[in-house]
């Protein structure tokens, strides 16, 4: 039998995973699945995001197969952006996943205080966002 090379093995999950576990693409794909938006809707729909990021992620989001983006000539040209049949198959899963993270918070919070309290100069592993993880767990 051939040895597994994890490192092979793990680089196609590890770029599918990069590209749809971040919060944008979440909350794109679930604004997304009521229907056809216009790219401005979606900014309105989704506060905090800024044009160049949500720019960015629906060209991330068309260039991997889960968004088609339509001109419609007119004047301005109306752009709408909706879920491919990949797109749509995609909401199964991030919609377990957020299920999961919303009845598991509770849990994790828990495993946070109790870390901080047990390693008060811990330092995250994420930027060093100490501040943000203890509040959390507070």
């Amino acid at each position: 039998m051939k040895p597994i090379d994890p490192h092979h093995d793990c680089r196609p999950v590890g770029e599918i995973l990069h590209q749809i576990g971040g919060k944008w693409t979440v909350l794109i794909i679930t604004q997304l699945a009521g229907g056809p938006m216009r790219f401005g809707e979606i900014k309105r729909t989704i506060g905090g995001i800024s044009q160049k990021v949500l720019t960015a992620t629906l060209r991330d989001l068309e260039m991997d197969g889960f968004v088609t983006r339509t001109v419609t000539p007119s004047i301005p040209p109306r752009v709408d952006y909706e879920l491919t049949d990949l797109g749509r198959d995609l909401q199964v899963p991030l919609k377990a996943i957020g299920q999961w993270a919303t009845q598991n918070r509770p849990k994790v919070l828990d495993a946070r205080r109790q870390y901080f309290a047990e390693h008060p100069d811990a330092m995250p592993a994420r930027m060093g966002r100490v501040a943000e993880f203890k509040q959390a767990a507070e």
